[in-house]
């Protein structure tokens, strides 16, 4: 069992330990798999497959998960197409791939033929949220559901709104209450809260520190070794003050996962280190990672894209392109906020004009954007409209 203790030196859970509960995800993964090929009609082996799935992309950065569960929805659509479950399949799948406008299309189809209310608000909430849509109104609601469940998932959902709506300190008061209530043994759920804490404080307050961010991601994977994206965000700390060995190690330990970013990040601290051949080697790993994931799924990739092609990726045009494909896609201040970053690294007057009025008439109003670096040239803006 793993153990964790909390910032006044208290025990705030034990786990199993994440070798094993990512062994038992691989094998749990594949008799699910086996169980729903003999009878894709059997009640909630389709549900438990997506789940397995989601846990196998989000923690072990297998990115080919999505591909697994297009062909898992094109099977239970041969042999039960018109029913509610199909369409709800249909709309988490669409949303794991942030296909956004055909997962609430299949929610309505899921809405009209039964599906119930629950399963539908949740998943709906997720889609707002994850598109930055009427995040002020929904916090009471996220509040309310996090109050009445006290589940783990439900807590780090509020914990994620609060910090899309720049409430920095009370995310953070939210994500250690999921922490310390959390009553399972499972290291996923930890894992992930850690990782939150971690981006919280690394990449979301108006002022990162990076020695706090590093130790919540630090803890994610002592939770959860395994966990891809916790291990790149680390290495980007550990590479940035100087530790390119410790970097090093974390990356080549997530080397089997099929993550482009894993590569991307190693070439760049191989090159640091003055081995230029094997960081060019794996930078074409990484622009091979990245060209095919998102020929394959753009919508789900277009961030990390964008963000590889505006730094090693040397494709600043590509990299506005891809950004521009985020906001249409899921309109958040993040997006745009690295929307209009590249725009002007690339130049683009226009489209970073462009961009900073669609988030200024978007986003104003809101206390994150007060804190986001946009406000400062909106402030600027009016500052010369008055002068």
């Amino acid at each position: 069992m793993n153990e964790a203790l909390d910032d006044w030196g208290n025990e705030c859970f034990l786990t199993t330990d994440g070798d094993i509960a990512a062994i038992n995800l691989k094998s749990a993964r594949r008799r699910s798999w086996s169980r729903f090929s003999q009878n894709p009609l059997r009640a909630g082996i389709a549900e438990l497959v997506v789940e397995l799935e989601q846990l196998t992309a989000q923690f072990i950065g297998d990115v080919c998960a999505l591909d697994r569960l297009e062909a898992l929805v094109q099977e239970l659509l041969e042999a039960d197409a018109v029913s509610a479950r199909a369409a709800m399949m249909q709309a988490q799948l669409a949303s794991m791939a942030h296909r956004f406008t055909d997962a609430r299309h299949f929610l309505t189809q899921a809405a009209s033929r039964g599906a119930a209310q629950f399963d539908l608000k949740r998943l709906l909430l997720s889609v707002d949220q994850a598109c930055g849509v009427n995040l002020d109104g929904m916090l009471d609601e996220r509040r309310d559901i996090a109050r009445k469940s006290g589940r783990i998932e439900d807590l780090v959902a509020l914990g994620a709104l609060l910090a899309d709506l720049g409430e920095f300190a009370e995310a953070d008061r939210t994500y250690r209450q999921a922490l310390c209530e959390y009553q399972d043994v499972s290291p996923f759920p930890k894992a992930w809260t850690c990782f939150q804490l971690g981006e919280l404080w690394g990449e979301l307050v108006p002022v990162p520190q990076a020695t706090r961010a590093a130790q919540w991601y630090e803890r994610a994977i002592q939770c959860l070794p395994s966990y891809t994206r916790a291990r790149v965000h680390l290495a980007e700390i550990y590479s940035s003050s100087g530790r390119t060995n410790d970097a090093q190690s974390l990356l080549i330990s997530a080397i089997s996962s099929s993550d482009p970013e894993v590569h991307w990040r190693l070439s760049d601290v191989l090159a640091s280190q003055g081995n230029f051949v094997d960081a060019e080697a794996q930078m074409q790993v990484a622009h091979f990672g990245f060209e095919n994931a998102l020929r394959r799924h753009l919508l789900a990739f277009a961030d990390h894209g964008a963000e590889f092609y505006a730094g090693s990726g040397s494709n600043c045009r590509k990299a506005l392109d891809l950004a521009r494909i985020n906001v249409a896609n899921r309109p958040t201040l993040r997006a745009f906020e690295q929307a209009h970053a590249i725009a002007l690294s690339v130049g683009d007057q226009n489209a970073a004009s462009e961009l900073f009025a669609a988030a200024t008439e978007r986003w104003s109003g809101s206390a994150a954007f007060r804190s986001s670096p946009l406000s400062q040239r909106h402030s600027s803006n009016r500052r010369g409209a008055t002068a």
